[in-house]
């Protein structure tokens, strides 16, 4: 399905990332992917020893999983899509390797308003927290994609698709405040840009929502294994599993659809519930 296609992969954090799955799935059907995680690099200046020892234990993290999970084939590079040289040395580098790119799975997320399984109300979210988690979270796939079809990396008819949830939408019975404005720009950004994409060079755009998930960081940040539970009892078919993202995902990335603009649910169900 994939054979001769590349695929960036953002966002895994360790082996239980959802972006994992999603790059096990591609290489299942014979496509390359090219993961990216946070680190330190030559653009970042004062860091503090803790920032600094963040990012080294979050790259040696992510790299780690990469190697145990991928195989050490796989291509790694450090990316923090809030600094603007860091995306364009990334390009730069694929550039020098004469990669091109046939699709990216956007996976990144970050709200400092969530600690310890609490949600800072609204209220209280300062400017400066509130215009993080919008570039994080979404901002950084204009971005990113910018940058690689400005690069001339994007190949035509490539595609690309981001993880959001039902938070985006409704308020949920597991509050999240700020990062779900960040994911409702997300799935609007992804509308856009399928528009626009799609009449400039026949790249596609698409998001998926997903269930409740408790393996992956994102997940172990805010929720609870009751909350998991009480999301699987009102789903008509209990939570998804990371498996069925991976299906869903690696569908919308295949060649020679003309499934664009979509924001889908993996969730068993739990959307049509009141």
């Amino acid at each position: 399905m994939f054979k001769g296609k590349t695929y960036i992969i953002t966002g895994i954090a360790d082996k239980h990332s959802l972006a994992m799955y999603v790059a096990k799935e591609i290489l299942k059907n014979n496509g390359k992917v090219i993961c990216t995680g946070l680190g330190v690099s030559q653009f970042h200046t004062d860091l503090s020893d803790r920032a600094q020892a963040f990012l080294n234990e979050s790259y040696k993290n992510f790299k780690n999983s990469v190697e145990e999970e991928l195989g050490q084939d796989v291509k790694t590079f450090v990316l923090d899509v809030t600094l603007p040289e860091s995306i364009e040395d990334f390009c730069n580098k694929l550039k020098s390797e004469n990669i091109s790119i046939d699709g990216l799975l956007h996976a990144i997320a970050m709200d400092k308003t969530i600690r310890n399984k609490k949600v800072k109300p609204l209220l209280e979210v300062s400017f400066e927290e509130f215009c993080d988690t919008m570039e994080v979270s979404a901002f950084s796939l204009v971005s990113l994609t910018a940058s690689l079809k400005n690069h001339g990396l994007l190949n035509a008819g490539s595609s690309i698709c981001s993880l959001s949830y039902i938070a985006a939408q409704k308020v949920t019975f597991h509050p999240y405040r700020n990062i779900s404005i960040a994911k409702a720009a997300l799935e609007r950004i992804t509308i856009e840009l399928a528009d626009e994409l799609g009449r400039q060079n026949g790249t596609r755009v698409n998001c998926v929502r997903f269930s409740t998930y408790l393996g992956s960081k994102a997940g172990t940040a805010t929720l609870t294994t009751e909350d998991v539970e009480h999301a699987a009892q009102k789903s008509p078919l209990g939570n998804a599993q990371p498996q069925d993202l991976a299906y869903e995902v690696a569908h919308l990335l295949r060649p020679g659809t003309r499934i664009t603009g979509e924001i889908r649910h993996v969730d068993g169900g739990y959307n049509i519930v009141g």
